[in-house]
């Protein structure tokens, strides 16, 4: 089995990281620049950074604000929002990115993904799924969303899973957007239900409230790394407590 790993995230509005529940509510948590330097040095394993106005603004992702992060971190940085061209993922890359994440352009242009994997390699792409569980029980599953969770796009979370690794992606970034900041759970039917159609590594994000949690993520939910926000931002558990937690139940983390 591969090392699991703890992935900080910085969701980021205006300069500052904030978190919500369900992708609203939003209160300040702190500086980008200042939380990343402070878990690179807590033993995370990658840290994940996510300008969630910047495509419902019509604006490109905050570059300074990604080149000052990128120069206090010494781990892999995965950075999305707003990314609409080649160009902007280029230039995400040369500010101090290792992976760019990428979700209303996958929607609106899937060529879009080919075309990133086919320039930049696959290894730096991720595409972010928001997915919401549909209200109609006749209809399970989960629905795509963009536009910082604004927006249903009426595709098939599975199916569309499916169709991004044929494309090219190289992970899944998964958001249960009903789980978001509840830190009741990660929504582990809808990871594990995408888990099984791909075999790229899924990311597990939404709802972590502890670190049984995070357990059940990457063992039931076959999950390859737990996205934290909350939990981290507000000092309920440190990346060493929850390395130590999966460690001790025989989980294989990067130490």
């Amino acid at each position: 089995m591969l090392a699991k790993r703890i992935l900080p995230c910085l969701d980021v509005k205006a300069g500052r990281v904030v978190k919500g529940v369900n992708f609203v509510d939003l209160k300040d948590a702190g500086d980008p620049v200042e939380l990343a330097k402070v878990y690179d040095e807590a033993g995370a394993d990658e840290i994940v950074f996510l300008d969630i106005t910047a495509t419902h603004e019509d604006r490109g992702t905050i570059i300074d604000v990604v080149h000052r992060t990128a120069e206090q971190v010494f781990i892999p940085l995965t950075v999305g929002g707003g990314i609409q061209t080649l160009e902007n993922v280029k230039e995400l890359l040369r500010a101090g990115a290792d992976k760019v994440s990428i979700n209303s352009t996958a929607v609106r242009n899937p060529d879009f993904i080919n075309q990133a994997s086919e320039r930049f390699g696959n290894q730096c792409i991720v595409v972010a799924i928001d997915a919401k569980r549909r209200s109609n029980t006749e209809n399970s599953g989960w629905d795509v969303y963009v536009r910082g969770g604004r927006e249903n796009t009426g595709l098939d979370a599975l199916n569309w899973a499916k169709e991004v690794e044929q494309r090219g992606a190289g992970e899944l970034l998964v958001t249960s957007m009903d789980a978001d900041g509840t830190q009741a759970g990660y929504d582990i039917e809808l990871t594990k239900s995408i888990a099984d159609k791909v075999g790229i590594p899924v990311i597990a994000s939404g709802g972590a409230g502890n670190c049984e949690h995070i357990y059940s993520a990457v063992t039931e939910g076959q999950a390859e790394a737990a996205l934290l926000a909350s939990l981290l931002h507000y000092g309920q558990l440190s990346v060493a407590q929850i390395k130590n937690y999966l460690n001790e139940r025989k989980i294989p983390v990067r130490n």
